[in-house]
């Protein structure tokens, strides 16, 4: 059965319509308190390759639940006043759907364009995740 749409009109759908930052500019707002870097990639993602410093993980499969004030899933840091919120995933297709998903939902989100594997290749600083200790 032949798809109505492909994910790839899907992601082109959602990038004609949110805010892409590129990779520099968000370089450069590192450490700004009012920006906020939500990584929406899978745990095992962030392990194996590690990821933004002080960026806040909020697994794709969970996001609209964190966001939601009424949802019993909700995260405060989600409700803070007067911040960006940056979505990114490895390459900035789940991104881009994620934050138009958001928007749909009437929350404020832009998206790193080129995703994680863009902040590496230009430089960006990349945290490991700690490994586990063994018993």
């Amino acid at each position: 059965m032949p798809l109505k749409k492909t994910s790839a009109q899907m992601v082109e759908d959602a990038r004609a319509r949110i805010e892409e930052i590129e990779t520099r500019d968000l370089i450069a707002q590192l450490g700004d308190p009012s920006t906020i870097i939500v990584d929406i990639r899978d745990i095992r993602e962030r392990q194996r390759a590690g990821f933004i410093p002080g960026s806040v993980h909020a697994p794709r499969g969970m996001l609209e639940f964190w966001v939601d004030p009424d949802s019993p899933y909700y995260k405060d840091i989600f409700g803070k006043a007067g911040v960006r919120y940056v979505l990114h995933c490895a390459s900035g297709w789940r991104s881009a759907l994620a934050t138009a998903m958001l928007q749909d939902m009437g929350f404020a989100a832009a998206h790193l364009k080129h995703g994680f594997t863009d902040w590496v290749a230009e430089g960006g600083p990349v945290e490991e995740t700690a490994p586990k200790k063994k018993s």
